[in-house]
């Protein structure tokens, strides 16, 4: 089976749309389906999300914990394993793994940082903001630089 070969079963298929506010006869006109008066007649009317009523809503029953670094540096993470990708000899630079889809440039606000995950077996000239410890002694034993930006 294929995407065009799919159709809604007998009997099925897409039900129409509500058409409010087009006289009696349609069972939805007068007040098209929203009662007489009250908060959700009106238009914009209703209660903010997580409004409960007047009860104390969950958000604020729950502790607070925690706090959020607006100092902390993000770095989109690659593991030296992954660059097998690579030919031997290749300079890798954090526009070159952009390039192959290797990192996203959300992730990347602050860089790139290589991970010592893995083994690599290429031998490589890899440029980035951060490198472990690990990932800079397995770059070196396979013959390649480790080179931070």
């Amino acid at each position: 089976m294929k995407l065009h070969d799919l159709k809604p079963a007998t009997g099925g298929g897409v039900k129409a749309k509500k058409r409010v506010g087009r006289g009696y006869g349609s069972g939805l006109g007068h007040t098209s389906g929203r009662g007489h008066d009250g908060q959700n007649s009106r238009s914009g009317g209703g209660v903010r999300p997580g409004f409960e009523g007047g009860q104390m809503p969950l958000f604020r029953r729950l502790p607070k914990r925690g706090f959020t670094n607006i100092f902390a540096k993000e770095y989109a993470e690659v593991n030296v394993a992954t660059l097998n990708k690579f030919e031997d000899g290749t300079v890798v630079t954090p526009e070159l793994l952009l390039e192959k889809g290797i990192i996203k440039k959300s992730k990347a606000k602050d860089g790139v940082k290589i991970l010592g995950n893995g083994e690599i077996e290429k031998n490589l000239t890899v440029k980035a903001q951060k490198f472990t410890k690990t990932a800079e002694e397995k770059i070196a034993k396979a013959g390649g630089k480790a080179e931070v930006i």
